[in-house]
C-alpha cells in the first residue's frame, strides 16, 4: 500500500522548489511558469517529498512532471503522487488521463497505464507545449482510462 501524501496547488513561492526537484530528476522546466498553475507541491509526515501535474486539455488531462526527491524513493511516495493525481483528475471529470515518459514506462504500466501511439492521441492533448515542444518525439505516449 503506497504512503499516504498530501498533494496542495503549487503557488509562486514554491517555484524555487518546483524547479530544483525537477531539475534533479532529470525533468524538463522550460514551461515552469505557464505549468506552475497545474502543478502540486506533495507532502508527507510534514516535509515536502515530491511534485506532481495534471493538466486539463478538454475533457482529458495530461499527467505530467510527477518527481520524487531522491532521499524518499523507494518508499513508494511515486505511487502515492500518481494514485492521488488520477483521484483528482477523476474528481474533475476528466475521462482519460495521457502523459509522456522517456524514463518510467515500466512504472506507469504497473499503475494502470497503457502505450498508445501518439497518433491517436487526442487534439486538446497533442497541442500542449509537453507535446509540441518540451518532451522529444522518442519520448513514450501512455494512456490511463478513468471511467
Amino acid at each position: 500500500m503506497a504512503p499516504d501524501v498530501e498533494l496542495r496547488p503549487a503557488e509562486r513561492g514554491d517555484r524555487e522548489y518546483v524547479e530544483s526537484t525537477l531539475e534533479r530528476c532529470g525533468l524538463p522546466t522550460a514551461d515552469l511558469e505557464t505549468a506552475l498553475e497545474h502543478l502540486f507541491v506533495c507532502s508527507a509526515d510534514g516535509r515536502r517529498i515530491g511534485v506532481g501535474g495534471l493538466e486539463p486539455c478538454a475533457e482529458y488531462a495530461l499527467l505530467r512532471s510527477v518527481a520524487v526527491e531522491p532521499s524518499a524513493r523507494g518508499e513508494g511516495y511515486g505511487t502515492a503522487i500518481t494514485e492521488r493525481l488520477l483521484e483528482h483528475a477523476r474528481e474533475d471529470g476528466f475521462s482519460t488521463t495521457y502523459l509522456l515518459t522517456t524514463t518510467a514506462a515500466d512504472f506507469f504500466a504497473d499503475r494502470g497505464f497503457e502505450p498508445v501511439d501518439r497518433a491517436a492521441v487526442p487534439e486538446p492533448v497533442c497541442r500542449t507545449e509537453e507535446f509540441t515542444d518540451i518532451c522529444p518525439s522518442t519520448a513514450m505516449c501512455m494512456r490511463h482510462d478513468l471511467e
